[in-house]
């Protein structure tokens, strides 16, 4: 798939659709719960991608 069709696929009807199904499977007190712990998740996940980057840079350093 081409990422300039990518906003293509998913249209209001269906982001629509999918905040009504999380907010009936949830409830809108438990949303920013998730929220938190996703954005938590996610910043783990760059700063470990960015140390796996260093460490990468340093070992290509050593072998040069």
């Amino acid at each position: 798939m081409n990422l300039h069709m990518l906003p293509l696929v998913f249209g209001p009807m269906q982001v629509v659709l999918v905040v009504v199904v999380v907010l009936l499977l949830f409830g809108g007190k438990k949303i920013p719960e998730l929220m938190k712990g996703l954005g938590s998740g996610i910043k783990e996940f760059k700063d470990a991608s960015k140390e796996d980057e260093k460490e990468a840079d340093k070992d290509k350093d050593k072998k040069e």
